[in-house]
């Protein structure tokens, strides 16, 4: 401890080299401009290295996030541009959220093994190309492929984007560059109708997707340049593939006969799918309780409240992903709505959720989950059912502001009420470590009820092959779909009220720190949270996603 010879103190690099501390690894350079490069877990949000790293995770995502979205604004005019039925346009959405769905849980685990800037950058340049095939598709079925393809960049890129700031950042300010990237995401996907219904209405639907490209070629170079390459050392070279497959098919089978069935009828081919895929799903919870280290471990089902939430979510969002399926063609083909206009109609929900989403979930954890998860989809219900006003009339002022928008707000105040706690509940379920996994597993519960009930509600509605072709058609089946999303969401209402408590210790009450994992009742409740931290608290306070819950950064007890 005592003064050096040299006086004053001098810069790092001017130490002789036997006492300089090891330099970060070549791959993890180029995290600032100038000066040393800044290693994985050290950088500031404040400082330009941290700029670049929120700027470049957020283009990744927004692309994702942005696709999801705007495609359904975009189904009438690719099935009048490509001629095209029903079955077709409803592929066009699940062929995306299929392949999704089944690999965002390995797309995580593959960054955690080989490096979180790798796969993410693997996964911007897949989504880029795929993009392209789907904007020059000459058919149906080239574009439905394509977008399957692009499901499998989402699933690289959608949990690579989140990881890479947990990763890259220091402990200190993780939780504000996680704000700062879901603050900004929300604020693309704000904006992100009025760009795709331009995009639908002008150059055509087909730039939708050639969007992508700039986004990709600016994104790419920055990680590359400015983010630090990461990986969990315990990580090993074991992939669950056996289970994403199995997952990935039978939810491909299912949806086949789903979507098949209306103009095949009970033929072979769809029976044939529907019990292939039973069978397919039966062997996924076979071979994830033997398997050492499985994709979705069966273990984190014994908490009763994770398995309760989860089914509320797959309520909630199956609802959802009918709802704003049938409501853009609704808008479009009977209303008369312009691309543009459908999309705009819509953004009332969005913005609801980007102002107000942090303040619900303050809200929910003071208050505990059960209210909130029992309110929200009450309310949601109530906004689908005043969808059912929306008619031929529905395109002017008057017919917006009297019709379109009280649906839109009070379905929107339903969400906001809901996702935040929803996603508070989850994490709390579970063990602090274990906070990456089940917002993963939540993640894709909700996108697989999203994928379902978008294949399955044309046909309980008995929606026909040319069905959006015809606006009396449309608008008969759309008034029965309506009441089966609210069903849902009642359903999810019900389940939520007879069975959620409060995952965590109450205010005042501390964690039982004897135990190592919280109190009896919690153990009994699923809440576990480590002693030292408390209840797991969601990190993306700001949400306005209605495809899924949003995705959490996996989180490590201090001791690891």
């Amino acid at each position: 401890m005592g003064e050096t010879p040299e006086g004053p103190p001098t810069p790092r690099d001017h130490r002789p080299a036997e006492d300089r501390p090891p330099e970060p690894p070549a791959a993890a350079g180029g995290a600032g401009g100038t000066g040393a490069p800044k290693a994985a877990g050290e950088i500031r949000a404040a400082s330009a290295p941290g700029r670049w790293i929120v700027l470049t995770t957020v283009l990744g995502s927004g692309m994702a996030m942005l696709d999801s979205t705007v495609i359904n604004v975009a189904l009438p005019r690719i099935g009048e541009d490509l001629g095209t039925d029903l079955a077709a346009l409803q592929w066009t959405v699940n062929a995306y959220m299929l392949t999704l769905a089944g690999l965002i849980l390995l797309g995580g685990a593959l960054g955690d093994r080989y490096g979180r800037r790798r796969v993410f950058v693997v996964g911007v340049v897949w989504f880029a190309l795929a993009s392209l095939v789907c904007a020059v598709a000459p058919n149906a079925a080239v574009l439905i492929a394509a977008r399957a393809f692009q499901g499998i960049g989402g699933a690289l890129l959608t949990p690579g984007s989140l990881a890479l700031i947990q990763a890259s950042f220091h402990p200190d300010d993780r939780a504000r560059a996680v704000g700062l990237w879901s603050g900004f995401g929300g604020v693309g996907a704000a904006i992100g109708p009025f760009v795709g219904g331009w995009l639908v209405d002008g150059p055509g639907w087909r730039w939708v997707f050639l969007l992508n490209l700039p986004v990709a070629a600016l994104c790419v170079p920055v990680a590359l340049r400015h983010v630090p390459e990461s990986r969990d050392p315990r990580a090993h070279g074991r992939f669950d593939v056996l289970g994403a497959v199995l997952a990935a098919v039978a939810l491909a089978l299912v949806t086949y006969a789903l979507i098949e069935a209306p103009g095949s009828g009970a033929s072979p081919a769809v029976i044939g799918a529907a019990v292939g895929g039973v069978l397919l799903g039966a062997a996924f919870v076979r071979v994830e309780r033997r398997r050492p280290d499985p994709m979705v471990p069966p273990a984190i089902f014994r908490s009763r409240l994770f398995t309760v939430v989860n089914l509320v979510t797959f309520c909630v969002y199956a609802a959802l992903g009918g709802f704003f399926f049938l409501s853009a063609i609704q808008l479009q083909v009977v209303a008369g709505y312009s691309a543009l206009g459908a999309g705009t109609a819509l953004l009332p929900t969005t913005v609801l959720m980007l102002f107000f989403s942090a303040a619900s979930g303050e809200l929910g954890h003071r208050i505990g989950p059960r209210v909130p998860l029992t309110v929200g989809p009450l309310l949601a219900a109530a906004g689908m059912l005043l969808m059912l006003r929306v008619g031929p009339g529905s395109a002017s002022v008057t017919g917006y502001l009297s019709e379109v928008l009280p649906a839109v707000v009070v379905l929107g105040l339903g969400l906001v009420t809901l996702v935040a706690p929803l996603t508070a509940t989850v994490l709390a379920a579970v063990d602090t470590g274990q906070a990456g996994l089940a917002s993963g597993i939540n993640n894709a519960a909700a996108r697989a009820a999203g994928l379902i009930a978008v294949a399955a509600l044309p046909l309980l509605a008995g929606m026909g092959p040319e069905a959006y072709r015809d606006a009396g058609e449309f608008a008969a089946t759309f008034r029965r779909a309506m009441p089966m999303c609210a069903g849902l969401l009642v359903a999810g209402a019900v389940l939520a009220f007879c069975a959620v408590r409060t995952p965590a210790a109450a205010p005042g009450r501390a964690p039982d720190t004897d135990s190592g994992r919280g109190t009896g009742r919690q153990r009994a409740e699923g809440g576990g949270a480590h002693p030292a931290e408390g209840p797991c608290r969601p990190e993306c306070t700001v949400h306005c996603g209605v495809v899924a819950p949003p995705l959490e950064p996996a989180r490590r007890r201090p001791e690891e």
